[in-house]
């Protein structure tokens, strides 16, 4: 088969060292259900029909244990697979029949140039039925890593997996393998290392109403509510969930017609102003949000012990 790319990211999959505590939060407050159990794994679905969009794993530590992409059918796993052999990056198994608590499947696992686990996968189990409830996220949106070798880390999505460059501003290069203008970025930033995740909301309506949800349990929004001003353009807002990860919710995520969308470089995006917010509200970051992204929120966390509860009043 020739160039076999992925076409989705299914989800993201975290360690965590309090799998009841993060169990309420994604339930009652992020707004994601739970589907199914496996020993000390719990699998959490969005709206959507995806199977699940997050993974919760009882660990002795909390950290990002590996994320989920789609691959069209099996001839296309076996194919990334064979490419993935020859061009040298770690595999860690062979294409094979996954777990029914996971929703199933064939696929096979891998590393990143950084070493971040990652699984491809097609015939996954899908919900047959769509939850109706707008204020909660109907799938994962994107991930984004942190790299000191944003270059290796693009060649390794781009060149093995498929993606496509949509844009590069100099601090974050953004790569698709749908319409959705990313659904992996890369931050140049000391690593390697979840930077943050994201899960998307259908509508701007909803995600104000999740935002609400959040805020009034006691976990402030760190940055937003905006518009991303940069590539993407998409809405956006910030929280730091317990375990000390930055969480994101999101729409309006910009559509690339693959025909026509003129990735732009580093030298476009110097040219151009650009504002933290494109509606001029979120202008700045929380001083949490920035120990989250950087990955020392949760070591912080991890080395004492503890996680974060509620942090705010309701207003």
């Amino acid at each position: 088969m020739a160039n076999p790319q992925v076409t989705a990211v299914r989800g993201i999959e975290l360690n965590v060292r309090d799998l009841a505590a993060s169990v309420a939060f994604y339930t009652n407050i992020w707004g994601l259900s739970e589907i199914s159990r496996d020993g000390g794994s719990v699998y959490m679905r969005a709206t959507g029909d995806e199977h699940h969009s997050l993974g919760l794993h009882q660990a002795a530590s909390s950290d990002l244990r590996s994320f989920n992409l789609a691959a069209p059918d099996k001839a296309s796993v076996d194919a990334l697979h064979a490419a993935a052999l020859g061009f040298g990056t770690k595999v860690l198994d062979a294409p094979h029949q996954l777990d029914a608590a996971s929703g199933g499947g064939y696929g096979f696992s891998l590393t990143t140039p950084d070493g971040v686990s990652l699984t491809i996968s097609s015939d996954v189990a899908r919900h047959a039925e769509r939850l109706d409830d707008k204020t909660k996220p109907n799938k994962f949106s994107h991930i984004v890593l942190r790299t000191q070798d944003p270059d290796r880390m693009d060649a390794f999505f781009m060149d093995l997996l498929g993606f496509r460059l949509s844009d590069k501003n100099g601090h974050i290069d953004f790569l698709r393998c749908s319409p959705d203008h990313h659904s992996v970025a890369i931050a140049h930033a000391p690593g390697p290392g979840l930077h943050h995740m994201a899960f998307e909301l259908p509508d701007l309506d909803g995600l104000m109403g999740a935002c609400g949800r959040a805020k009034m349990a006691g976990y402030p929004i760190e940055w937003g509510i905006g518009r991303h001003a940069g590539p993407g353009e998409n809405v956006f807002s910030m929280f730091v969930e317990p375990n000390g990860f930055a969480a994101e919710y999101t729409t309006e995520m910009f559509q690339c017609d693959e025909a026509t969308y003129p990735k732009r470089s580093i030298e476009y995006w110097k040219s151009v102003p650009i504002q933290p917010c494109s509606w001029g509200l979120a202008t700045q970051r929380s001083e949490m949000l920035h120990k989250a992204r950087s990955g020392t929120l949760t070591k912080d966390l991890n080395e004492s012990g503890t996680n974060l509860g509620p942090r705010a009043a309701a207003n």
